[in-house]
C-alpha cells in the first residue's frame, strides 16, 4: 500500500492535544502501568496498542464522523488480525512503551489526500458473534471518505445501497452485493470503476450491531421524527413504531429510525436519516458527560471492526481531526434517480453528469462524459422551497422574491413539520458553488453540505424564522 503518513519529529506549530484526548491518554497510561505487573509481556503490548488507538480515534470520530453504523468503524480499535500487537508497538525491532507512544502520538501527519471506503455490514444469518464471517454480508451502508490535508477538509459521499452497477461478470446488480461476493477488494474495485476510477486507499468494515450498543452506551440520541413511522415485518422480526416530533431514541429505536424505508423515498430516505442520526450521535460523543462511560464503551465496541488502516495512519488521522471545524466537513449523496418501469426495478440509477461533478469537486477526479461546468445560470439551478418558519404562505412569498433575483427554476414542497430559527441552504447534489451564489444574493442562510433536502432539487431552501424580518425590509 502507498504510504499516506509521515512522522514529524519537530513541529512547534502542532496543535495542543484536545483536553478529552489528553485525559484519555493519561488514563490509558495509568491503566497500563497498573496492570503491568499482572499481565504477560504480550498481553501488555496488545493492551497498549488498543488503549492508545481508542484514545485518539475516539476524538477523531467525534470530529469527523461520517454516517450511522459505518461511522462507528472510525471509533473502534483495529483488529489484532489487521494490526498485530508486535507490529503496533515495535519500531526498529525495539519494543516501544506507552510513554513512547504518548510522546510520539502527535508527531504523525498525513502526507497526501487519502480515500477510505467505509461499509456497514448487514447481519449474516448463522455466523458466530464477532467472527470473521460476520463481515461477509451485504453492505447496508456505504461511504467514500476523502481526507485532504491540503485544504484541511473531509468530504463524505453516501452511496445508496440500491445503486445499479456492473459486476465483473458484466451482470447488473446492486452495489450492496459486492462485499458479500468478494469482500472489501471487490467492493473497492466496483466502487472505483463506478466512480470514474477514483483511487481507494483503505477500507473499513463494521457490523451494524455496533450502532445499537453505541447509542445505548451514550444514553440515546435526540432526533426529530418528521412523521409517524409504523411498520411490522414478522419475517425480519421488525416492529417499528415511532411518533412524530423530537424524540430521545435508545439504540433499538435509533436502528429502526435508520432502517425504516416505507416512505416515498425508500432507500434514499434511509440515507437522509442516517445523516440526521450522525449529527445527533456526534453531539452525544462530544459531550463531557460521556467521559465516565468511555471505558465500557471502548470495551464493547472493539469487537466490531475489520480494516487495513494501520495504527500510525490512525494517529495521523486523529491529529488531522484536531484541526477540523464543522465547516470543513462536507457530505453529499451520489446523484441519481429511482428506476422506472422501463428499467430494472428498485434500483438507484446514478446521474452521470451529477456523478462527474461530485467526483471532480469532492475527490479531484475528472469526469469521463461531461466537460466542467462553471457559473451555472440561475435558471439551471433547481431550487426547492420548504417552509420551516411557522408562518403561513411564507413559501409563496419567498418564491416570488427569488424570481426577482433571477431564480426561476423553483418549486414549493410540503412544509417542514418543525420550526427552524435560521434559514438553511441545503446542498442536495453537492454543488457548493451554486449554494454560495444563492447565499450571496440572499444575504442570509447557513449552507448545509448534506443531502437531507428534497431529492429532486439541486438546492433545498428551508425557510427559517429569520425570513420574516428579512422580507420586511423589502
Amino acid at each position: 500500500m502507498v504510504p499516506i503518513t509521515a512522522r514529524v519529529d519537530s513541529n512547534p506549530s502542532a496543535p495542543d492535544p484536545h483536553p478529552i484526548t489528553k485525559w484519555w491518554l493519561w488514563r490509558a497510561l495509568f491503566v497500563s502501568k497498573y496492570t503491568e505487573t499482572t499481565k504477560s509481556s504480550r498481553s501488555r503490548r496488545s493492551s497498549v496498542a488498543r488503549w492508545l488507538f481508542w484514545s485518539l480515534v475516539l476524538f477523531l470520530t467525534t470530529t469527523i464522523s461520517a454516517t450511522l453504523g459505518a461511522t462507528l468503524a472510525l471509533i473502534t480499535p483495529l483488529s489484532t488480525a489487521i494490526c498485530p500487537p508486535p507490529r503496533c508497538v515495535v519500531q526498529d525491532k525495539q519494543q516501544r512503551s506507552l510513554v513512547d507512544l504518548w510522546r510520539d502520538a502527535f508527531l504523525y501527519r498525513l502526507t497526501r489526500p487519502v480515500n477510505i471506503l467505509v461499509m456497514g455490514i448487514d447481519r449474516v444469518p448463522g455466523s458466530a458473534a464477532h467472527s470473521s464471517d460476520s463481515f461477509n454480508g451485504r453492505s447496508d451502508t456505504m461511504l467514500l471518505l476523502r481526507v485532504d490535508p491540503r485544504d484541511n477538509s473531509v468530504k463524505v459521499l453516501s452511496i445508496p445501497r440500491d445503486t445499479q452497477v456492473d459486476s465483473p461478470e458484466l451482470t447488473i446488480q446492486k452495489i450492496n452485493q459486492a462485499n458479500a461476493d468478494g469482500g472489501p477488494a471487490l467492493a473497492a474495485r466496483i466502487v472505483s470503476s463506478t466512480l470514474n476510477d477514483v483511487p481507494i486507499d483503505r477500507y473499513v468494515r463494521v457490523t451494524t450491531d455496533a450502532f445499537r450498543e453505541l447509542v445505548d452506551l451514550v444514553g440515546g440520541v435526540e432526533v426529530f421524527v418528521p412523521y409517524p413511522m409504523r411498520y411490522v415485518d414478522k419475517t425480519q422480526q421488525l416492529d417499528i413504531s415511532l411518533d412524530p416530533g423530537w424524540q430521545l431514541l435508545d439504540g433499538e429505536q435509533a436502528e429502526k429510525f435508520a432502517r425504516y424505508r416505507h416512505d416515498k423515498y425508500g432507500d434514499i430516505g434511509r440515507v437522509q436519516r442516517q445523516q440526521v442520526l450522525l449529527k445527533a450521535l456526534r453531539q452525544r460523543l462530544i459531550s463531557p458527560a460521556i467521559l465516565p462511560r468511555l471505558p465500557q464503551l471502548l470495551r464493547v465496541m472493539q469487537k466490531y471492526v475489520d480494516t487495513n488502516v494501520s495504527l500510525e495512519e490512525m494517529l495521523a488521522l486523529a491529529n488531522f481531526g484536531l484541526k477540523l471545524d464543522r465547516a470543513d466537513i462536507q457530505m453529499v449523496m451520489l446523484p441519481g434517480h429511482f428506476s422506472d418501469s422501463r428499467q430494472y426495478s428498485s434500483y438507484w440509477i446514478l446521474d452521470r453528469k451529477g456523478r462527474d461533478r461530485v467526483m471532480r469537486d469532492f475527490f479531484a477526479v475528472d469526469g469521463n462524459d461531461f466537460a466542467r461546468e462553471t457559473n451555472r445560470a440561475e435558471d439551471n439551478i433547481r431550487i426547492a422551497i420548504q417552509n420551516a418558519s411557522g408562518e403561513a404562505n411564507m413559501s409563496r412569498r419567498v418564491a416570488q422574491y427569488l424570481k426577482t433575483l433571477g431564480f426561476n427554476n423553483i418549486y414549493i414542497v410540503k412544509d417542514w413539520p418543525d420550526r427552524e430559527r435560521q434559514t438553511q441552504i441545503i446542498v442536495q447534489q453537492g454543488d457548493i458553488d451554486a449554494a454560495k451564489r444563492l447565499k450571496d444574493k440572499l444575504g442570509l442562510g447557513n449552507i448545509e453540505s448534506a443531502s437531507t433536502g428534497d431529492i429532486e432539487s439541486d438546492i433545498t431552501l428551508r425557510i427559517g424564522e429569520d425570513w420574516s424580518s428579512y422580507l420586511a425590509e423589502f
